[in-house]
């Protein structure tokens, strides 16, 4: 035992700093002189990292929140090489860091001082073997390693995955490619080929399908863009995986050849498609609260592979506007949902119930269709209500592609209602048996087609790419509607996304549309076009202008309720209130640059926004020009999308637009005119002072 105890005295001093090691909490991480590699790429190669915000900042660290990250020597020690590894794989031969690390009580701070010096560049690139298979010189350009460059060993890599993967697409299944490469660190030069062994072409043999249980095996073989005597190509393989999981039913699916060597004498391959079946039932159900739905409550119940052939069947149900419509009213409309609190609309609540079928392989596995029951209500903030039944059949050409086109038919019987005054001010129709008139049911049918090309690297939060839509709308006798219902509608919408960085994005947005009634209609003595008010455009709201409220931007109406006395003879007035006629052409510009704080760069951004747009009635001039708000805005990153607060000036009165009466004991419109009897105009003002100018919009999701 006593031999023993020097031994357990030295371990004991040597274990007594690695003690007081691990308890350093890293309060700070920072790189220096890097540029060719960012910050970012920088921590994910190295094994030491800062603790949290919370546990980092001395202002906050107080409220015991954050992660601590403890402080490792030894993995310090290897990050230094993990670092010079990187830079020499990215083609910095000479590159030398250095570190600088400040000890306080519990605490360090970790800096990195990098020299990168100069790189090593790629002088000459040979592609060998590829002159009778590829255009050499124009696959070159394609290459993710360009001559000229630093030698980066990782695109390297990456381009002679790019010309196996070009080979694989061209019938040679076993395809690759050899890397060789000379590099003269003294010079700073590097000379590279990648060499290609094609191997032999070959043809689909066999397409053998496992793990099906209930699934028909006819219906995974529809889904499949690889058949018996095709020429083999990668990228239908991988097509066919994508088209398997689209359709809901499958946990999993792997599409991969069944040989990893060509077989002696045989020019075909055999595909082994491997499927795991999910559940053959779903329930969703979700609740919410909304400003302009007040508290809401869905549920959905699916089907999948509904009576075989891989079909869904989906049942839905929505109910809004609770706690404020009729018959749930609870009086919430002056505080929990005060922004309805003089809505119209929103006096009963809305419903949905739908129940669809869609069928995920259409005549071709590229193309779906879907055919729909619903009965709904509606409604638009201050504008309109409608109340429909109906069915909408629709087929998607090329719904896995690029640019998938859909094609659909919809028809409803049912009632649009709008306020007395949107139809005095739009139809001059201001007798109450005349506006009855307009919102009696009618039978809505449409022709819609529309396309989308979607090129954006995420659905939630786009930073890359561009998204392109367009839609044309037709309705009119010859497709079931009733007379009134006869316009055309078309719309365009091109968005663009440019990354800064890692977190931060440049994005634009340009959107336009215009509706042309197909004839006049004659109305108590009068010719008008009419576009119902459920078919309008409308602007404003934290997805358009946002330095108008929702609805707020283009054509308006106002109105003062009155009551009379008939006793006394008084007569009491109401608060004036406005409502969105909607407009037949609209026209709306948004720029948005987003970057991340430096306190929360990874869950925060914030954005500085510029749009422009307007709504316009063609016929009527009293609505000009376009209207120009700047604004500022914070975005919280979330597993939902980014939480949105944005904050829009408006320097501009509200549009000017006719002025009504409302009598509410004998339900009479009177227009408020002149000693002519021309209408008046009413004119609102500018409010007073800079904050009251200020809109703020609250949104999940970005604005475009």
């Amino acid at each position: 035992m006593r031999a023993l105890l020097p031994f357990l005295l030295v371990a004991a001093c040597a274990a007594a700093p690695l003690a007081a090691q691990q308890e350093r909490v890293v309060r700070g991480l920072a790189f220096e002189g890097n540029r060719a590699i960012d910050d970012y790429t920088l921590r994910s190669a190295i094994a030491t990292s800062s603790s949290s915000v919370f546990a980092s900042v001395w202002l906050l660290r107080w409220m015991g929140l954050g992660e601590k990250r403890y402080f490792n020597e030894l993995e310090f020690r290897r990050d230094v090489v993990r670092l010079l590894l990187l830079y020499r794989q990215s083609g910095y031969m000479n590159a030398v860091v250095d570190t600088v690390v400040r000890r306080e009580a519990g605490d360090v701070h970790v800096l990195f001082r990098i020299y990168e010096g100069e790189p090593v560049r790629l002088t000459r690139l040979s592609l060998v073997g590829l002159d009778s298979l590829l255009d050499v010189v124009a696959l070159k350009r394609t290459l993710p390693l360009q001559e000229g460059a630093p030698f980066n060993r990782m695109l390297f890599q990456a381009s002679a995955d790019t010309i196996a993967d070009r080979l694989r697409n061209l019938g040679y299944p076993y395809a690759q490619v050899l890397r060789n490469y000379d590099v003269d660190a003294t010079a700073l030069k590097a000379e590279a080929s990648l060499e290609a062994m094609p191997g032999p072409r070959a043809r689909i043999g066999r397409v053998v399908i496992t793990g099906l249980e209930q699934v028909d095996t006819g219906t995974v073989r529809k889904m499949l863009s690889v058949h018996p005597s095709d020429l083999f190509r990668q990228d239908r393989v991988y097509q066919s995986q994508r088209d398997l999981y689209g359709m809901g039913v499958f946990r999993s699916v792997n599409v991969v050849l069944a040989d990893s060597a060509p077989r002696p004498g045989d020019s075909t391959v055999t595909v082994l498609v491997r499927v795991a079946e999910g559940p053959r039932h779903r329930v969703r159900v979700g609740a919410g609260y909304g400003s302009l739905d007040c508290f809401r409550v869905q549920s959905g119940w699916t089907a999948y592979d509904f009576l075989g052939g891989a079909r869904a069947l989906d049942l839905t149900g929505r109910v809004s506007k609770l706690g404020v419509g009729s018959p749930t009213d609870a009086g919430l409309r002056s505080n929990v949902c005060h922004f309805l609190h003089d809505d119209p609309t929103s006096d009963t609540i809305n419903y949905n119930v739908g129940l669809t079928l869609r069928q995920p392989a259409f005549l071709s596995p590229r193309h779906t269709a879907s055919f729909a029951l619903f009965a709904e209500r509606r409604s638009e903030f201050n504008a309109y209500t409608r109340q429909a039944v109906g069915a909408n059949l629709a087929v998607t050409f090329n719904a896995r592609r690029t640019i998938p086109v859909t094609l659909g038919y919809s028809y409803s019987v049912g009632r649009t209602t709008a306020l007395p005054a949107i139809y005095c001010q739009l139809f001059r129709l201001c007798d109450a048996s005349e506006q009855a008139f307009l919102s009696n049911r009618r039978r809505f049918g449409a022709v819609t087609i529309s396309g989308v090309r979607n090129q954006t690297n995420s659905v939630l939060d786009p930073t890359a790419g561009g998204v392109v839509t367009a839609s044309l709308t037709h309705s009119s006798r010859l497709v079931g509607s009733d007379t009134l219902y006869e316009f055309n509608r078309g719309q365009l919408e091109v968005s663009r996304y440019y990354p800064i960085g890692r977190r931060g994005a440049f994005a634009w947005r340009v959107l336009g549309g215009t509706i042309l009634p197909a004839r006049r209609i004659s109305f108590a003595g009068q010719s008008v076009r009419f576009v119902p008010p459920d078919q309008r455009f409308y602007g404003g709201g934290p997805n358009s202008v946002r330095g108008y409220a929702r609805n707020e931007l283009g054509p308006r109406v106002y109105f003062r309720s009155i009551s009379v006395d008939s006793v006394k003879g008084d007569t009491t007035f109401g608060n004036l209130q406005a409502s969105a006629t909607g407009g037949n052409a609209i026209f709306v510009a948004n720029a948005e640059l987003r970057i991340p704080t430096p306190l929360f760069p990874d869950r925060m951004r914030v954005a500085v926004f510029a749009d422009v747009g307007q709504v316009w009635e063609l016929e009527d001039p009293s609505v000009r020009g376009v209207r120009f708000t700047p604004g500022v805005g914070v975005r919280f990153v979330t597993p939902l999308g980014p939480v949105r607060l944005d904050a829009a000036y408006n320097g501009y009165p509200a549009e000017p637009g006719s002025l009504y009466l409302l009598n509410t004991t004998n339900k009479s419109l009177t227009a408020v005119t002149d000693s002519t009897g021309s209408p008046v105009p009413f004119h609102p003002g500018l409010p007073h002072g800079f904050w009251r100018r200020v809109v703020v919009q609250f949104a999940v999701g970005q604005a475009f």
